[in-house]
């Protein structure tokens, strides 16, 4: 049988940014453990194989999806769906309105008709007085933190729910909003900064791919198209400045977490996850 993984990337026919968590060495000279948490672009377009290999080989059992309520129903009921034994929690990470907090309920009822005003269902997101001099991407990421931070925090705590099988921590592209709760979830571990940034940094050996990919949703190919590949591309200096800000207000990552009521117990049993 060929092996789906290559170093840490998981190959699969339907992502083309999908990695394990696993395998990252930690400030007090451990390993992160793989096989417990993923991170990756859309599960969309995944194929019957790549269902059987992230349910039967990888042991997957529950997807955190960060996008809208809006990209959730343009994109329509993805192959996980179907699967029992896999769980879904949904918190997007952007402003919504409406109050559709169920939107797996929603999709189930009536799939195929987006109701009216989805499209336009974003609020704008307020930037802070001192964050208004920052680089865009840097400004979105504190925008996740600032006024989302409750769904970041219950990312991180559905990540505790289950002691057995591997969650994945999942967006459209797998860069941004993924970025940002996974990088939490590694300083929470003990990855040190250089490696979470590195971390972040890696989707930018298989942006050609993922832009190709993005752009042949409807939903996703007019900003794919309309910017160049370039602009796609993460940089390692925004993690790097995102994690620099936290250190200098909260006293880093945990502090952040600590802050905003995730706290050392919690924190221990995700340590627990991403450690042995």
């Amino acid at each position: 049988m060929t092996s789906t993984r290559t170093g840490r990337w998981v190959r699969l026919d339907g992502t083309t940014n999908t990695r394990d968590l696993g395998g990252l060495p930690t400030t007090d000279g451990g390993t992160t453990v793989p096989g417990r948490i993923l991170r990756s672009d859309n599960l969309q377009t995944l194929s019957e194989d790549d269902v059987r290999r992230l349910v039967g080989e990888i042991g997957l059992r529950e997807v955190i999806d960060l996008r809208t309520t809006a990209e959730i129903l343009l994109e329509g009921r993805g192959p996980l769906r179907d699967v029992d034994e896999v769980t879904h929690r949904h918190f997007s990470l952007l402003p919504e309105r409406g109050h559709h907090t169920d939107v797996f309920a929603v999709e189930e009822s009536d799939p195929a008709d987006l109701p009216e005003g989805w499209l336009e269902s974003l609020l704008p997101r307020q930037v802070a007085e001192h964050d208004e001099g920052e680089p865009p991407a840097v400004r979105s990421y504190l925008g996740y933190l600032g006024q989302r931070a409750d769904n970041v925090v219950a990312a991180l705590r559905a990540l505790t729910a289950t002691d057995e099988g591997a969650s994945v921590v999942h967006c459209a592209a797998g860069k941004d909003r993924t970025g940002v709760v996974c990088a939490l979830a590694l300083a929470v571990a003990g990855v040190g900064h250089d490696d979470i940034v590195a971390d972040y940094a890696m989707t930018a050996e298989v942006i050609d791919a993922l832009v190709a990919k993005l752009a042949a949703s409807p939903t996703y190919a007019e900003d794919m198209v309309s910017r160049d590949v370039t602009s796609h591309t993460p940089r390692a200096a925004t993690m790097d400045r995102v994690l620099r800000l936290l250190d200098e207000r909260y006293g880093g990552p945990t502090g952040w977490l600590e802050t905003h009521g995730f706290g050392a117990d919690e924190q221990a049993r995700l340590r627990s996850r991403l450690r042995e």
